[in-house]
């Protein structure tokens, strides 16, 4: 890139929520976008887009947004992206790089690919960052420092687009991989979809138990429960799409779990301490491994400090 030149001079954001209007933000900061325009088709949602500030231009119409943009963002619930990627592929300049932030990568090739016009280049993306807010309100700089982002390519991408966004999520402050698709949505399925749909169930669980008021729950959450609550605070119809678009992946996840839980549930059953301390002591190393990773902190704040937004 060229001494104080922009890496691209138009970045079109189709949907900006969290993860778009962050990436809005971080991109400002690091100076690698000339212009952001977004698509928000409600004005109550545009207005506050305008509020938070982190777009040059908002739109609510498609072609307007993508026209003349070098990076365009599919940042939208997985379920919508079929029916924009077919809108916005006549518009689309040739030589633009098309990507998206989907937590799910094989509906998303399947989707869009076929939408993607001679001449621009689609590569898949998951920032694999967020927090249980949503709306162009939620958007900060620093969400994706020191997290991964994950690029899934398909064969016979053009390498230097592959490179070219891969050095744009570096200077928001992503660590960057490469992935297969499939394999993405199976390590993805345990890592992030299986612990989401346990923390939506667990929380549903003790809602409906006639037996603890709701009072108690919210009295005593300063518990597991607590965590549990957070992950299920998520954005309800990006999960919704997620669970439809990675059932196979989940759902192996799924059986592989309900194994392991019926074998703990032996163990209690039954009175095997050394099994209960064996799997205690594994999962201990776990979580310590991620915090040597870098991808969480041991500071016991139990959640007093809030995080502070750039």
């Amino acid at each position: 890139m060229s001494e104080g030149k922009p890496l691209f001079s138009k970045m079109a954001l189709i949907g900006a929520g969290l993860i778009g209007s962050s990436m809005a933000h971080a991109a400002r900061r690091a100076g690698l976008v000339g212009h952001v325009s977004a698509y928000i088709p409600r004005a109550e949602t545009r207005a506050k887009a305008e509020k938070a500030g982190f777009a040059d231009s908002l739109h609510d119409d498609l072609s307007e947004t993508v026209k003349d943009a070098d990076l365009v963002v599919l940042a939208t619930p997985l379920g919508a992206y079929a029916d924009l990627a077919r809108q916005a592929a006549p518009h689309l300049m040739k030589g633009a790089i098309l990507t998206d932030v989907g937590s799910v990568k094989m509906p998303v090739v399947r989707d869009v690919g076929p939408s993607v016009p001679e001449g621009v280049h689609f590569v898949p993306g998951h920032p694999i960052a967020g927090t249980e807010h949503s709306g162009p309100e939620a958007g900060f700089a620093t969400l994706f420092d020191g997290r991964w982002c994950i690029l899934t390519p398909v064969p016979g991408t053009d390498a230097e687009a592959v490179e070219k966004l891969k050095d744009f999520w570096e200077r928001c402050g992503s660590k960057v991989d490469t992935m297969d698709p499939s394999h993405h949505d199976l390590v993805l399925a345990i890592v992030s979809h299986v612990p989401h749909l346990i923390a939506y169930n667990i929380v549903g669980t003790a809602a409906d138990l006639e037996t603890v008021t709701q009072s108690e729950v919210i009295k005593y959450s300063a518990s597991g429960f607590r965590d549990f609550t957070r992950i299920a605070a998520s954005d309800p119809t990006m999960w919704r799409d997620i669970f439809l678009n990675n059932r196979e992946a989940v759902l192996e996840m799924l059986g592989r779990f309900t194994e392991d839980l019926a074998q703990l549930q032996r163990a209690i059953r039954w009175g095997d301490g050394d099994a209960l301390f064996n799997l205690f002591t594994r999962t201990r190393a776990i979580r310590r491994s991620i915090i040597e990773a870098g991808q969480d902190t041991a500071a016991p704040d139990f959640g007093r400090t809030p995080a502070k937004k750039a």
